[in-house]
């Protein structure tokens, strides 16, 4: 079986598909509640991201969320 890749942040990453944005970013060692998703151009509620399937070629842009003050 030929590898399969989703494009995350403009950056081609080989993904062990079928997974969801959830095991995506947990495979990307990225914890799920710390980052914004936007998914193939939509916004993507951290309440889907289980739910939610990648199919290759897919675009995520992730955006890790940075407390401070």
């Amino acid at each position: 079986m030929s590898p399969q890749f989703i494009t995350a942040n403009d950056k081609k990453v080989e993904a062990d598909l079928p997974t969801t944005i959830e095991g995506f970013l947990v495979a990307q060692r990225l914890l799920p509640r710390s980052v914004v998703v936007e998914h193939n151009g939509e916004a993507v509620a951290p309440s889907e991201f289980a739910r939610r399937p990648l199919q290759a070629g897919d675009r995520l842009e992730i955006v890790k969320i940075v407390a401070g003050g």
